[in-house]
C-alpha cells in the first residue's frame, strides 16, 4: 500500500536527515540511517539467532537504497535542520567506550 500525501506519517524522529550534510553524509552515517530505519519498521531492537540474518540483510538492502537516492537527488538549498548523531561529541566519546 502506498501512502498518499493526506494519510503520510511523521518519519521517526531518530532518523536524521543526511541529503545537503557538509561533508556529504559517510557509509557510516548511511548505515546508521538504515540501521534506524529497519529497528522501527521491524521492532527489533536487538537481534537473535532467528532475526539476525533477515535483520542484516534488509539493513544492507536499505543501506544501498539510500545511498543511492542521495547520489540521484539534486543538492539542498539549506542544510539539514539538525546534526547526524554520529557528528555530535557526545555520541562519538559514547561510541568511542564501547570500543
Amino acid at each position: 500500500m502506498r501512502a498518499t500525501i493526506d494519510n503520510v506519517a511523521p518519519m521517526c524522529r531518530n532518523i536524521t536527515t543526511l541529503r545537503g550534510l557538509q561533508p556529504s553524509a559517510t557509509a557510516e552515517e548511511i548505515e546508521a540511517a538504515a540501521r534506524q530505519y529497519v529497528r522501527k519498521v521491524s521492532g527489533v531492537q536487538s537481534t537473535s539467532a532467528h532475526t539476525a540474518e533477515a535483520f542484516e540483510r534488509a539493513v544492507a538492502t536499505v543501506t544501498t537504497a539510500t545511498a543511492a537516492l542521495l547520489v540521484e537527488l539534486p543538492p539542498r538549498q539549506q542544510p539539514p535542520p539538525t546534526v547526524p548523531p554520529l557528528r555530535r561529541p557526545s555520541v562519538r566519546a559514547r561510541i568511542d567506550l564501547r570500543k
